[in-house]
């Protein structure tokens, strides 16, 4: 009807990853694109551009990273700590203590900078962990989650790499977990915990520019040669919100079986003998 190659989608509907990943195949679309936000009011964020253009303003360039939210203090957590005597250390690098976590087989919550726009967890409220083993994921679903057993968990993989293990990646969706790819087949038996039943996956591409944090802990990965791919999962358990602030980080470690939470440069740890799940 309108002649256009590229195709931008809103509302409840264009959350449905899978129907994005078919439009992209079989609409005809050159490219398509879904915002981090496009849930039931996704539709303002386009009247609004549309509003400031005619009103003269310029164009804004493309939409980058869904880091647009309020920022998280580690200081903060780190007085939080302290006043519910949880324990907890400063650590140097962040990134390279992340991937320790996770290679030692940590389930870790991971809280960095300003939150995400829109209903995903995109790597600045997190839940991360290896995704090798479907055991890390039966365990976040029953401790933490305690939803269905059945239920997977997304990847998220540097973007120059993504293409080894996953097919058609990245594309416009993927930075943003908006559509999902097939994993390669020889990869899926090594990305159980993220390979949904029909060998697909709800991939996040990552970047420097769009997750600066978990692109580190990503590269920190690699530097220690494992793959740049972990389980990513939103920083909440069941019926909760999204961590926003510290408190929100904070409270959501005293009270989830986790191994560690990461809040910019602050790190709490389980104390020996505090059962982590």
């Amino acid at each position: 009807m309108t002649g256009e190659a590229d195709l931008c989608l809103a509302g409840g509907v264009a959350l449905n990853a899978v129907a994005n990943r078919r439009l992209l195949a079989e609409s005809g679309a050159r490219r398509v694109f879904v915002q981090p936000a496009a849930g039931d009011a996704g539709g303002a964020l386009g009247a609004a551009l549309l509003g400031a253009i005619e009103l003269g303003d310029p164009r804004p360039g493309p939409l980058v990273t869904a880091a647009l939210g309020p920022a998280l203090d580690p200081a903060e957590a780190a007085a939080l700590a302290d006043h519910l005597g949880l324990a907890w250390e400063r650590a140097s690098d962040p990134a390279e203590r992340t991937a320790e976590l996770l290679l030692a087989g940590g389930i870790v919550a991971f809280a960095e900078g300003r939150c995400e726009l829109g209903p995903r967890a995109l790597g600045q409220r997190s839940i991360l962990a290896l995704p090798e083993r479907r055991a890390v994921r039966d365990r976040l679903n029953r401790a933490v989650k305690r939803r269905e057993p059945f239920r997977p968990f997304a990847p998220a993989a540097l973007a120059e790499r993504a293409g080894a293990w996953f097919e058609g990646a990245p594309d416009d969706m993927t930075p943003f977990m908006t559509t999902v790819s097939t994993v390669r087949p020889e990869a899926r038996a090594s990305l159980a915990a993220v390979t949904h039943v029909d060998g697909t996956a709800r991939l996040q591409t990552v970047t420097r520019a769009s997750a600066p944090a978990l692109f580190h802990v990503l590269g920190a990965l690699e530097g220690k040669g494992a793959r740049p791919v972990v389980l990513n999962t939103s920083l909440n358990g069941p019926g909760e919100p999204i961590a926003l602030g510290a408190a929100d980080a904070v409270a959501f470690f005293a009270a989830h079986p986790v191994d560690a939470l990461v809040a910019g440069d602050v790190v709490l740890r389980r104390r020996k003998g505090e059962g982590s799940a």
